[in-house]
C-alpha cells in the first residue's frame, strides 16, 4: 500500500511523484497511456515568466523556474547542463509592433518583479539577427527557458525511482482509473481496470481530464480542453533563432476567455535543429481534426517574424489540449469536499513550466509541511456548480 497514488504520468504528475518520493513517501503513478502520452507530449516545453500577470500564477512560475534550474544541474543527468531533458536557459524576447504596445509591455514588465531589459528598435537585431525589420522594440526576459517535455516527464519519474530507494516510486502504465476508493468521506485509493490500489492519498494530475477524475469523487472542477497546434520545420543546418521569440499578442491570448480561434506567433529553435512554431488556441472539445487554415496562419505569422523561415519546409504538425480553467489558475491542493484527494491540474498552456513548483507544493501538503506559497488562490472548491 503506497502513501500516494498519482493519477497521470504527464510532466505535472511526474513532478508530483518525484517530489513526493524525495519527501520520503512511497508513490505509485498510474496512467491509461504511456508517460507523456497526453498534453505533455504535445507541448513546446515553455518555461515562461514573461507572459504572466503579477499575482499567484507568476509567483508559482518564479518558484518553478528556480526548481527547473536546480533539476537541470542535479547529479549525472546535469553533467551537460541540460538535466537530461534539453533544458535551455535561452531567455525570451517579446517584440512589439507599435510604440503603444511597447509601452504596455514595458509597463507589465515593471510590475512583474522579474528580470527584464527593454530593447530599443535598433537593438533587436543584437538579440535576433534574422528578425524582421519594422518592430518598435521589445522586452527581453533572461529567466525564460525551455525543456523537451517528454524527456522531462520521463526523467523525473526515472530519477524518483532510482534515487529514493527501491519501491519509493513505481510506474504503472496501461492502467485506467475507473473510480475512487473511499472510507467514509475520505478518499483512500483508486479503482482501476486492473484492480484497486489503496493509498493514504490520491493526487489528480490528469491534466485536461482532471475534471473527469474529480467527478469520480463527486466534486466539480471545471477543466476544459483548449486545442492548440504546433508546426515543426525541417532541421536547420545552422541555428536561425537564438531565443524564444513571440509577439505581444501572445500575452493577450494567454489571458483570453474566448472560445474562438486565436493565434499569435511563438517561434524558437531546438537543439536537434527543427524550429517550433505556435501558438493557436480554441475551445472545440476533444476534436483532433487538423485545421489547414490554422496551420497556414501560424506559418504566415512565423515568416512575418523571421522572413528566412520562408525558405524552409514544415515537415509535420501536431495538436494537444491545454487543460483550461475559467479563471486561468491551476487547481492545486487537497479538496475539502473529498479529504485525501489532492488536485494538481488545470494549468492550461503553462503546465510544463509550472510542474516542479506544483509537485513541490503538493509534496509539502502531503507531508504536513507548510507550503512555500499560499495555496488558497488555487483551492479546488473555488468554483460554483454553474461554472462551465
Amino acid at each position: 500500500m503506497p502513501d500516494v497514488v498519482v493519477v497521470g504520468a504527464g510532466v505535472v504528475g511526474a513532478a508530483c511523484a518525484y517530489y513526493a518520493a524525495r519527501a520520503g513517501l512511497d508513490v505509485v503513478v498510474v496512467d491509461r497511456g504511456p508517460v507523456a502520452g497526453g498534453t505533455t507530449g504535445a507541448g513546446e516545453g515553455n518555461l515562461l515568466v514573461s507572459d504572466k500577470e503579477p499575482g499567484p500564477e507568476l509567483d508559482l512560475a518564479v518558484l518553478s523556474n528556480r526548481l527547473w534550474r536546480d533539476l537541470a544541474t542535479e547529479g549525472e543527468d546535469g553533467a551537460a547542463g541540460d538535466g537530461g531533458f534539453e533544458f535551455e536557459a535561452k531567455g525570451g524576447l517579446v517584440v512589439a509592433e507599435t510604440a503603444e504596445v511597447l509601452r504596455a509591455l514595458t509597463g507589465l514588465a515593471g510590475k512583474q518583479g522579474v528580470e527584464y531589459a527593454v530593447v530599443a528598435p535598433d537593438g533587436l537585431r543584437d538579440y535576433e539577427p534574422h528578425l524582421a525589420e519594422g518592430f518598435a522594440g521589445g522586452v527581453f526576459y533572461p529567466q525564460d527557458a525551455q525543456v523537451q517535455p517528454m524527456r522531462a516527464a520521463a526523467t523525473l519519474i526515472r530519477r524518483g525511482a532510482e534515487r529514493f530507494g527501491r519501491g519509493a516510486l513505481m510506474l504503472r502504465t496501461g492502467v485506467t482509473v475507473t473510480g475512487l476508493v473511499r472510507d467514509g468521506d475520505r478518499v483512500t485509493g483508486v479503482a482501476t481496470d486492473h484492480g484497486d490500489i489503496l493509498a493514504g492519498a490520491v493526487v489528480n494530475a490528469a491534466g485536461t481530464w482532471g475534471g473527469e477524475i474529480a467527478a469520480l469523487a463527486g466534486v466539480h472542477v471545471p477543466v476544459l480542453p483548449r486545442r492548440g497546434f504546433i508546426l515543426v520545420t525541417e532541421p536547420l543546418a545552422r541555428p536561425l533563432i537564438r531565443h524564444k521569440v513571440y509577439t505581444a499578442a501572445y500575452v493577450t491570448n494567454v489571458a483570453s476567455d474566448s472560445a474562438g480561434l486565436e493565434t499569435s506567433a511563438v517561434v524558437e529553435g531546438t537543439p536537434a535543429g527543427p524550429v517550433l512554431i505556435g501558438a493557436s488556441r480554441e475551445r472545440v472539445g476533444f476534436d483532433r481534426t487538423v485545421s489547414m487554415p490554422v496551420l497556414e496562419r501560424l506559418a504566415r505569422q512565423a515568416v512575418e517574424l523571421f522572413p528566412a523561415l520562408a525558405g524552409y519546409r514544415a515537415i509535420r504538425a501536431y495538436c494537444g489540449f491545454r487543460p483550461y480553467c475559467p479563471d486561468h489558475l491551476p487547481v492545486i491542493g487537497e479538496d475539502p469536499r473529498a479529504p485525501g484527494l489532492y488536485h494538481a491540474c488545470g494549468h492550461e498552456g503553462a503546465g510544463i513550466g509550472l510542474a516542479p513548483a506544483t509537485g513541490h507544493l503538493i509534496a509539502q501538503a502531503l507531508s504536513g509541511v507548510r507550503p512555500d506559497l499560499d495555496l488558497s488562490p488555487f483551492r479546488p472548491d473555488r468554483f460554483t456548480k454553474e461554472t462551465p
